[in-house]
């Protein structure tokens, strides 16, 4: 029966946005160790506050596994000589083995007899390897950030001031940069900050929550919610709970409690991003809404401590929140005395990039890019995509973005209206800018998705001509998101909009360097644009083979080729696919490469190849009309119903024979057959 491990590592502090992925590599590396060590257990379990990582593992066994080892050494023949007794070469084996020459057992291996050393390993204790494997586990936990203290070289996210190491019921012990084991864990720093001595884990959890921490984040996260809504309900309200700031607040705490807060309800005029902003970003309140969904003069913070007197705590996080409402009024106050168009000729003033210049001369770029785009997509929405990139980076000079840069295009929209832009202007304004992160809502509007395709396109461009390619990790310029936006935006909308095209005219918006040097920029940030599109076809559930076939026949027009993508995998889960593949790929793979030609029936002599010809040609015209009108699917099956006579023109027909003539007519009209699917999927890519 095994045995139960409790470790806590006791420290200052840990940011909340640390203590997520340190939880989860905590589980991983403890996995890994035990495992290397061959100690088998029932559970594991992480837990943690922004004081403490926790790592539980339950039936743990009491010692390690034996093991029995073989350890090949040289080959019979060298290791006996003529008389059949040990040479050299076995004793030396033997003793590097710690075994009796006798001992050593010859194999029968795929490349001859080779000597075996049998090595029996006993399983050691347990409680005799944690004293090694505990301090390993601490050094390998990684952070995106490490401290030192004191006049030590250890590093640690923040430093360690206790260590509780439990097994069985006893003290694992060893020693850490000076600081030694022990079974003391340490309650709620203000509220229970005396030590107090733990023997389980069960223990271990109610004498925490005793002494105000509440050990599992999960478990926070429904307290936070809990005590937001109650707060809330006390007011007649209800929090907004976002499911990331529910996360942070619950990592920020190790015993959660609420209060609901109020502000002067004047400051509802403000526009509700203006109000929500502070609130979450930067005090990490929860707004709290009516019914219906207004936003009400209230908020919920979720504080670390318990007063005898909330009111003090209430009133402290009121004062904190009504200056920056105060701050967020006069910006906006002040903002409002200049029209979103007269602040047009301060973007000069504010850099795009060093080497591609100014915000002013990229929104030049973007308007007329904008303009292209929604010429092609949607023409009636032309005038009001150019008019919405005009103005699109205007609110980066007002002082709400400047003092709040997450409000960038919120501010253009409200800045926009308050100037006497058309709605649908204001609109395109705030959705240029997204998507801004992964699971963001994507751009409603024909014009908004124009304008944000034309932003994005522009900065990849931009940077690609002047060498800033994302490389590896680095991505300073954000391409790769950059990147997806186009390609989400595009699936979104169903744009029909070729990407050689708009990307060469992105291009002609910079008008600089040589053809040669354009052709290789429109190259590298095609192939960049087709990684992203693979990428977003694979999170859709399709398989890497049907990806990259039907991009490898295409990938220029995105929702062009993810039509074919799930057509194809529509035809995949049929029964006689594999069948109908290999036939396929069979007819690609014997053209030769580049191979043109046309078909002539006068040089036909067999019959499976006439009776090829004549359904292919008949095929060609229903193929056609089906793939014009994007049934994909529709052209597939057509052409699968081709895969009998296929079959029988390879069984009857010698494509490569003696007669060279007969043979560049058989590559004809294979490749008249091939060219039937080749724009919608590269069949020599599908595996089976």
């Amino acid at each position: 029966m095994g045995k139960e491990l409790l470790f806590e590592i006791g420290t200052e502090e840990i940011p909340s946005g640390y203590l997520p992925p340190a939880l989860e590599d905590l589980r991983t590396v403890a996995s890994r160790l035990l495992a290397e060590q061959r100690l088998t257990f029932a559970e594991l379990r992480t837990l943690g506050t922004p004081r403490r990582l926790t790592l539980f593992v339950d039936g743990l066994i009491e010692r390690q596994a034996d093991q029995r080892r073989e350890v090949v050494g040289p080959p019979k023949a060298v290791a006996f000589d003529a008389e059949g007794k040990p040479t050299k070469a076995a004793e030396g084996f033997a003793r590097a083995q710690g075994v009796p020459v006798d001992s050593l057992q010859v194999r029968a291996l795929d490349r001859g007899e080779y000597l075996v050393a049998i090595q029996e390993e006993k399983g050691a204790r347990t409680r005799e390897i944690l004293v090694t494997l505990l301090p390993k586990l601490i050094t390998a936990l990684s952070f995106p950030k490490f401290m030192r203290w004191g006049e030590g070289t250890f590093r640690f996210v923040r430093p360690i001031r206790w260590l509780l190491a439990v097994y069985d019921g006893r003290v694992a012990p060893f020693e850490v940069d000076g600081l030694k084991t022990g079974m003391k864990t340490y309650g709620h720093r203000f509220l229970a900050p005396r030590g107090v001595r733990i023997r389980s884990f069960q223990e271990y959890l109610d004498t925490l929550e005793e002494r105000f921490v509440i050990v599992d984040p999960v478990r926070r996260r429904e307290l936070v919610r809990t005590l937001a809504a109650e707060a809330a309900a006390a007011v007649d309200g209800q929090p907004v709970l976002d499911g990331a700031l529910v996360e942070t607040v619950a990592d920020l705490v190790e015993f959660p409690t609420a209060v609901c807060g109020a502000f002067k309800p004047e400051y509802l005029e403000l526009p509700r991003e203006v109000i929500v902003t502070p609130m979450q970003k930067h005090q990490r309140y929860f707004p709290v809404v009516d019914a219906a969904g207004g936003l009400l003069p209230y908020f919920v913070a979720i504080t670390n401590m318990r007063a005898k007197d909330m009111q003090l705590i209430r009133e402290g996080n009121e004062r904190v929140l009504r200056a920056r409402l105060n701050d967020a009024e006069f910006f906006f106050r002040e903002d409002r005395k200049r029209p979103l168009p007269d602040r047009l000729p301060d973007l000069r003033q504010i850099i795009f990039q060093e080497k591609l210049g100014s915000v002013a001369v990229k929104v030049e770029r973007i308007q007329r890019l904008a303009a292209w785009i929604a010429e092609r997509v949607d023409p009636a929405t032309r005038a009001t995509a150019a008019r919405a990139a005009l103005l699109c980076k205007a609110d980066l000079t007002t002082n709400m973005v400047k003092e709040f840069p997450n409000l960038q295009g919120v501010m253009g929209r409200e800045y926009a209206r308050l100037s006497g832009e058309a709605p649908e202007v204001c609109q395109a304004i705030e959705e240029h800018y997204l998507p801004r992160f992964t699971g963001d809502r994507l751009p409603a509007s024909a014009a908004g998705a124009a304008v944000a395709l034309a932003d994005r396109l522009d900065s990849i461009v931009g940077c690609f001509g002047v060498g800033l390619v994302p490389t590896g990790s680095e991505d300073p310029y954000a391409l790769r998101r950059a990147a997806l936006g186009v390609v989400q935006t595009i699936l979104q909308r169903g744009f029909r909009l070729p990407l050689d095209e708009v990307v060469a005219a992105a291009q002609a918006g910079y008008g600089t360097g040589t053809a040669a040097e354009a052709e290789t920029v429109r190259r590298d940030v095609l192939e960049f644009l087709r990684g992203r599109t693979q990428a977003i076809l694979l999170e859709r559930g399709l398989s890497a083979d049907v990806v990259e076939s039907v991009l490898s026949a295409g990938s220029s027009d995105v929702a062009d080729a993810a039509r074919r993508a799930e057509a194809l995998a529509v035809l995949r889960r049929e029964a006689d696919f594999g069948e109908l593949a290999t036939a396929f790929r069979r007819v690609v793979g014997i053209i030769p490469r580049g191979f043109q030609r046309a078909v002539e029936t006068s040089r036909m002599v067999e019959g499976a190849e006439r009776a090829l010809y004549a359904q292919a040609a008949e095929l060609k015209t229903d193929v056609d009309r089906l793939v014009a009108a994007q049934d994909y699917l529709g052209a597939l099956r057509r052409i699968a119903a081709l895969r009998p006579v296929v079959d029988m023109f390879f069984e009857e027909v010698l494509v490569i024979g003696p007669d060279e003539g007969l043979t560049q007519n058989r590559f004809a009209l294979l490749k008249m057959v091939g060219d039937l699917f080749a724009r919608i999927a590269d069949f020599t890519k599908i595996n089976g």
